[in-house]
């Protein structure tokens, strides 16, 4: 639990936000043992979600720095912070979720409230998102090609064993997964300013692909990781949203657990900022390819998990 003040104080720091140099402290601070960083920290990664995107890099790039010592080689992309302040009922839904008991609840009902939050920031918040996306490498380009079409699984079946299209079919048919991840229409994704429909629709079908392409396992442990490397691609808001979540449920309910979240969020997102942007690929004119051979030709290296891929399943199992 979280006693008033404290709640209180994060809602405040959470608003008020800072930069990357705050960012970098607060890491250094929680690296050094010093317990209340923790939720600053948390408080800060909640305010480029739901305040400040324009500082969303920069944030991360500086906590990158301060827990790791490593600042990832990626561009710059900042902006002016515009100054919405969420509504009280973001707070209300917020806390519910933060606080629920982890032990129970079910991911896609997780990631279905998550996402709902961003209901509650203002109208002109959706804008600021959108206008930061544009910033991101490959986004404006990828976004020209228009409101990206469905994949086709009967397509993919026809794809040899070892190739980028036939692990993905093997990956969606084994698993009993959906296509995309969630239900696009009703999403209304279609009716989100631009660049933000066709990256939220884009998102929902490559997500299983970046998995597969990127080096992350369908685990509990690397969904967190993917989310960080994702949001480093291209600022996606939803992953930045859930992994302000991630860390204030932790910090609050298992403060103990902050350095392996963060050890795993934190060399995914560098991963993503040095990556290639992946957001533009062709993916219908490469589902034949060999995947070990698109890693090679795209500059794309495996992540390389700083704990077992399966580690909560593991501990679920013992």
């Amino acid at each position: 639990m979280i006693d008033p003040q404290a709640r209180e104080r994060f809602e405040d720091q959470a608003v008020r936000g800072d930069d990357a140099a705050e960012a970098q402290r607060l890491a250094m601070s929680l690296r050094a043992g010093e317990g209340p960083a923790g939720l600053q920290l948390a408080a800060l990664c909640l305010h480029v979600a739901a305040i400040a995107p324009e500082r969303l890099a920069a944030v991360y790039d500086g906590a990158a720095e301060g827990w790791l010592g490593w600042q990832p080689r990626g561009p710059i992309v900042e902006a002016p912070a515009g100054t919405e302040t969420p509504a009280p009922e973001f707070w209300t839904e917020f806390w519910a979720l933060a606080l629920e008991p982890a032990t129970g609840q079910d991911a896609l009902e997780i990631t279905a409230r998550t996402a709902a939050l961003s209901g509650r920031l203002a109208p002109a918040f959706k804008l600021r998102v959108a206008a930061m996306a544009r910033a991101y490498p490959g986004v404006a380009q990828a976004a020209a090609a228009g409101y990206p079409s469905k994949f086709s699984l009967e397509r993919l079946a026809l794809c040899p064993t070892e190739s980028l299209g036939g692990a993905f079919h093997s990956l969606i048919v084994d698993n009993g997964f959906d296509l995309e991840v969630l239900d696009r229409e009703a999403l209304g994704l279609a009716d989100l300013p631009p660049p933000l429909d066709y990256l939220n629709a884009r998102i929902l079908q490559c997500h299983d692909l970046w998995h597969l392409l990127a080096g992350y396992q369908t685990t509990a442990l690397h969904e967190v990781a993917i989310s960080a490397f994702q949001m480093a691609q291209f600022g996606h808001h939803y992953s930045s949203m859930f992994l302000a979540m991630v860390l204030t449920k932790t910090a609050v309910t298992q403060a103990e657990a902050l350095p392996l979240f963060l050890d795993t969020i934190l060399t995914a997102w560098i991963h993503g900022r040095e990556t290639p942007p992946l957001i533009g690929l062709d993916w219908e004119s490469i589902w034949d390819r060999p995947l070990d051979v698109l890693r090679t030709e795209l500059g794309v290296t495996a992540y390389s998990s700083p704990y077992p891929a399966d580690l909560f399943e593991q501990l679920r199992a013992a």
